[in-house]
């Protein structure tokens, strides 16, 4: 049987590494998928660059619609990245009757159900296992490893450079601004991270595991996401000091009303094992009604680690690639007219527990007035933990840091008791407050 013939948009980081991959485990590739997969045809603005890494047995071009309008190509795998574009060249390849396989997590997470649809309509398959947690085989682990479950929430440290620099923190007991200069030294950290620590990326990996794991359409635009730019040295040492460890969490829950979807730095008991996740690794956690707990770990970025999704992809469409379209696996794990049209709920009805820091004016009466406006909403305490002002402000300080740890309560009326709060005289700065998740 010939072999599957495949066009390679970009050739950077993952494309230089999908084709290495490719081409180091050709044989024992062709004989999981049942036939060879080649790359035949390469795009990329720098063909020099790109011909050096190829070599000369494969045809590289700076316009990518060239591949998707050659008929011989059967799969077009895009890794270029971004909204605009690869949007464009991704529905060509679509329209153009080809499969699609993508790392593209942000296309999808805006995109997604535009894109899945015009696949569907079109007979082909779009393949993202690389969009998620790198070389995690998330994705199908989620579509269909777990498809015997009734999937209740899942819970990732889905982006590595956050992760390393909250492990600095902690290890170090260094401020956020200086572990993020030394991330973009080692290169964990891009020149503008943005898109990592102010929680973007993760929101839309997140995005998509909630589409698949509750068959609802891909809506990133209803994901709540914050970032770890405010986290301070000192909220990291008081979780510790009360069993906790601060992660940056995409969080999604199957609750009573909807869908919970959301991306914030939590504590999370230090027994948990997603607690101990170290550095630029990756970790998810699902929870269903049948399995119970399950984890998967390992690195979520990187050349090879992402190409091995990538080709995961790739003998996974070569499989089924004669198939009839109506029995592979959906997209989105649920056929495409089952999708749900259970809400995504906003951050305001969310119930969670919280840790909260005030720092207060050391002196009488202090605790037992923030304690009594939460008890007058009805927010119950868990925890307190009162420093000594000498170790908050050095000897002869007036002023202290008061920790609260409650148990759960909505959102919503948090944030009406917390607005009295801050209003009080003797609460010195503005409050700091991160969500708890027990993951239990």
């Amino acid at each position: 049987m010939k072999p599957i013939r495949v066009g390679l948009l970009g050739l950077g980081t993952v494309g230089s590494g999908t084709f290495h991959v490719l081409r180091r485990n050709q044989e024992e590739i062709r004989r999981r998928a049942g036939r060879g997969i080649e790359i035949a045809a390469v795009a990329d603005l720098d063909v020099a660059r790109a011909q050096g890494i190829v070599g000369e047995g494969v045809k590289v071009v700076d316009d990518a619609r060239q591949i998707i309008a050659d008929p011989s190509i059967d799969i077009v795998v895009e890794l270029i990245g971004g909204y605009g574009v690869a949007k464009a060249l991704v529905l060509e390849a679509i329209a153009a009757g080809k499969h699609v396989v993508t790392a593209n997590k942000a296309l999808l997470a805006v995109h997604g159900t535009e894109i899945f649809e015009a696949a569907h309509r079109r007979g082909v398959t779009v393949a993202f296992e690389a969009a998620v947690a790198g070389g995690i085989p998330i994705i199908k682990a989620v579509r269909e490893g777990l498809t015997a479950n009734s999937i209740q929430w899942i819970a990732g440290i889905i982006n590595g450079t956050t992760n390393f620099i909250l492990s600095e923190m902690r290890d170090k007991g260094l401020d956020f601004d200086v572990v993020l200069k030394e991330a973009q030294r080692l290169g964990y950290a891009e020149a503008d991270p943005t898109f990592d620590i102010e929680g973007v990326d993760a929101g839309h990996k997140i995005t998509l595991l909630s589409s698949l794991a509750f068959g609802i359409p891909v809506q990133f635009d209803k994901a709540y996401v914050e970032g770890i730019t405010k986290l301070g040295a000192q909220d990291i040492r008081y979780a510790e000091q009360l069993g906790y460890r601060i992660k940056l969490l995409g969080i999604t829950k199957r609750v009573e009303k909807g869908i919970e979807l959301r991306v914030h730095p939590s504590l999370v008991p230090t027994k948990r094992l997603i607690a101990n996740v170290e550095g630029a690794m990756n970790a998810v956690v699902v929870q269903g009604d049948a399995v119970g707990t399950t984890l998967y770990y390992g690195k979520g970025a990187g050349s090879e680690p992402t190409a091995s999704a990538v080709v995961a992809d790739l003998v996974d469409i070569t499989r089924l690639h004669t198939a009839d379209a109506a029995h592979r696996v959906p997209h989105l794990a649920f056929q495409p007219d089952a999708l749900s049209d259970l809400p995504v709920l906003p951050l305001a009805d969310i119930a969670t527990s919280y840790y909260l820091r005030l720092r207060v004016a050391d002196q009488a009466g202090v605790l037992a007035k923030v304690t009594g406006l939460l008890a007058e909403a009805g927010i119950s305490i868990d925890a307190v933990l009162q420093r000594e002002a000498d170790e908050v402000g050095g000897e002869g300080s007036t002023q202290t840091d008061l920790i609260i740890l409650t148990h759960d309560t909505r959102e919503g009326t948090l944030d009406a008791v917390l607005a009295q709060v801050q209003a009080l005289p003797t609460v010195l700065a503005p409050i700091v407050r991160i969500r708890k998740e027990e993951l239990a």
